[in-house]
């Protein structure tokens, strides 16, 4: 299941930094604005402590967890959404993601040069967010304009939905409300989805914060903190001396850590788990998937011809020693077609070829 995060924030917040630490991958981070034009693509290991008990347990061979795309996606500015600073060119890329990350600087540089000037957080979100709600604002209007035209001689209910799905959407963004605060049913998502709203997207902002800040900037639902700098520094760092460092700085998770899984979270994703001698291995599905999806995930035959699903919760594995002690306890369920997955199922899937 490939699904991408773009990293988005105006230039020189840190974006290119947290890239580059996350994936220890060398992208360019100069200090001028633009210096990202192309998007950076990173695939990011989800650290997952599960796996490695389930391995220690089956004797495997490999330890593959699963993983999410990072795209670095170059700085926006005020104008974006009529092309001000190859805006158009870079709104283009966001399209295409899953869901974003929007870097918000916090941390005092002089060596470092802040686009307007000055830090001022809740500012720069502003500016990306309104740049974000007028390049939607303008794909909307385009499109009801067209639909609008379309059902003067077509009163087809699909279409005429559609027009009033918009028409709700399009007063919000005219007001600078994001697209993603209007519920809509699965059926209506359907209807827009060709359209790629940015502000339709999941959107987790990252307080780029100094290391002296490190716990004391209040984090929300929507944002996490994190100090881009110290995350690349400690990439340098063997696991045994970043492990040291955390526990010496009496911090539970490094930040990468942390949003990673944040990221996985902001995407409504859960695990389910395989184990055996060859390979244990994490595999992504979408939280409210059944069993012949998740199936499917593996590969397509499994799910074509499912017929059941052995289940073991993952601590029961640990616990009693694998599959053949969860079944001496009576702890392994089969389940079938209308099972909804369950974050840290084990499972054994059977099928008919």
């Amino acid at each position: 299941m490939s699904l991408q995060i773009g990293i988005v924030g105006l230039p020189n917040v840190g974006k290119s930094t947290l890239f580059q630490a996350l994936t220890k991958k060398q992208v360019a981070a100069e200090n001028y604005p633009f210096c990202t034009i192309d998007p950076n693509v990173g695939i990011v290991e989800v650290p997952d402590e599960r796996l490695t008990k389930l391995a220690d347990i089956s004797k495997s061979e490999k330890v593959l967890p699963t993983t999410i795309e990072f795209v670095d996606i170059a700085g926006i500015v005020e104008g974006a959404s009529k092309g001000e600073g190859l805006g158009n060119k870079f709104l283009s890329h966001i399209r295409e993601v899953d869901a974003i990350i929007e870097v918000v600087r916090h941390f005092e540089d002089d060596n470092i040069i802040h686009v307007y000037n000055k830090i001022a957080p809740e500012s720069d979100k502003e500016t990306i967010d309104t740049e974000l709600a007028l390049a939607d604002l303008e794909t909307v209007t385009k499109r009801l304009q067209k639909l609008e035209s379309e059902a003067k001689g077509n009163r087809e209910a699909k279409l005429l939905q559609t027009i009033q799905i918009l028409t709700k959407i399009e007063a919000a963004l005219a007001e600078g409300i994001p697209a993603r605060t209007i519920e809509l049913s699965k059926e209506e998502n359907i209807l827009i989805k060709d359209l790629n709203l940015l502000t339709r997207k999941p959107l987790l902002y990252i307080n780029n914060i100094d290391e002296k800040e490190i716990g004391n900037v209040p984090e929300t639902d929507t944002s996490i903190n994190i100090c881009a700098k110290l995350e690349s520094d400690l990439t340098a760092l063997s696991d045994d001396e970043v492990k040291e460092y955390l526990e010496t700085a009496g911090i539970k998770q490094t930040g990468l850590d942390k949003l990673i899984l944040a990221s996985y979270k902001l995407l409504d994703l859960i695990t389910f788990l395989t184990s055996g001698p060859k390979e244990s291995r994490a595999w992504t599905i979408k939280k409210g998937s059944k069993a012949p999806q998740a199936a499917g995930v593996i590969h397509g035959d499994f799910e074509k011809g499912f017929i059941r699903v052995e289940v073991i919760d993952w601590k029961d594995f640990v616990e009693y020693n694998g599959e053949q002690g969860v079944k001496d306890k009576g702890l392994m369920r089969l389940e079938g077609k209308d099972y909804i997955m369950q974050d840290g199922d084990t499972c054994y899937f059977r099928f008919n070829v």
